[in-house]
């Protein structure tokens, strides 16, 4: 039988349901908005009241993006930095937590004494300048990857779940001559799809968001990544109120589409960035809270 729901229990349900729409609401519209003005001509977008529909549809703001050669190199450069970025970050944090779950390692405790000791203190803005430059990384793509190869929070998380497997698996490995690397590779990482798929996800946003890293170690404009050219332009907005960050040939579309504004052209550059990552969520979505969950239980 369904057990009936009082009248006090409607109300809490009607209330709860009520916010929870008001709280999905308030975090969707922003994006849904510029959405809208991304696809509405930019001199009626000025006049205002464009909210959840474009008024005036027109493709104008993304076909200036996408003959724009320097945003296009700096989307490349992102995608590359994202796939490579998080691809060795995510295998050599693994590495890293697998070689601190060994019984046998020397000093174990105190590694981790010291990666626990760099989440709290850091060396600093300058010293970290100084030290990427005496390696000789200044305007180098390498700098999007090794500073990042290790995150100890992941590293963390990663080293709980492996000390959660069962033990009966390395034994009968063991037993079968298989040493640590084939450990590692036949039987760690494949039993570790949820919380792979989990933390890659999170390094993946934290690489494709990342725009501050490049601003202070990249000079050369070939190897800026997309986000870094947005805050460029968000920030010329701001100043002048009407200019953007764009090359030579986008000025020259930008005079022959008088439709096109400053605002219109930075929303259409706000989906074009936003859009792969939305796109990835769905995929990793059913591996995300168990991924977290089983990596936090357990220590």
């Amino acid at each position: 039988m369904l057990k009936r729901i009082s009248f006090g229990d409607k109300v809490m349900l009607i209330v709860v349901y009520a916010l929870l729409s008001l709280l999905a609401f308030t975090a969707l519209y922003p994006f849904w908005n510029a959405v809208a003005v991304s696809f509405n001509v930019g001199v009626d977008t000025a006049k205002g009241g464009v909210t959840f529909w474009p008024r005036e549809f027109t493709l104008e703001n993304y076909k200036i993006i996408l003959q724009d050669e320097r945003l296009l190199n700096g989307f490349l450069v992102s995608i590359g930095r994202t796939v490579i970025g998080t691809a060795t970050s995510i295998f050599m944090t693994a590495l890293l937590a697998f070689g601190m779950t060994r019984s046998y390692l020397i000093g174990r405790s105190y590694y981790m004494v010291f990666f626990i000791f760099t989440l709290y203190f850091g060396g600093g803005l300058i010293p970290t300048y100084l030290l990427i430059r005496s390696l000789g990384m200044m305007d180098s793509f390498l700098v999007f990857i090794i500073p990042s190869l290790i995150s100890v929070w992941n590293m963390i998380i990663f080293r709980t779940f492996f000390k959660g497997l069962p033990v009966g698996l390395e034994e009968s490995a063991n037993i079968d001559g298989c040493s640590n690397w084939g450990i590692f590779f036949r039987i760690i990482l494949p039993l570790s799809g949820p919380v792979i798929a989990t933390l890659s996800l999170l390094t993946a946003v934290g690489h494709w968001n990342d725009w501050f890293l490049p601003s202070i170690y990249i000079t050369s404009d070939t190897l800026l990544p997309i986000q870094t050219i947005l805050r460029q332009t968000l920030n010329a907005n701001i100043v002048s109120g009407s200019s953007t960050v764009l090359d030579s040939a986008s000025v020259a579309l930008l005079d022959q589409a008088r439709q096109i504004t400053s605002k219109s052209l930075t929303m259409a550059m706000m989906i074009v960035v936003t859009l792969p990552i939305i796109l990835v969520y769905p995929f990793v979505q059913k591996y995300f809270v168990k991924g977290v969950l089983v990596g936090s239980l357990k220590e």
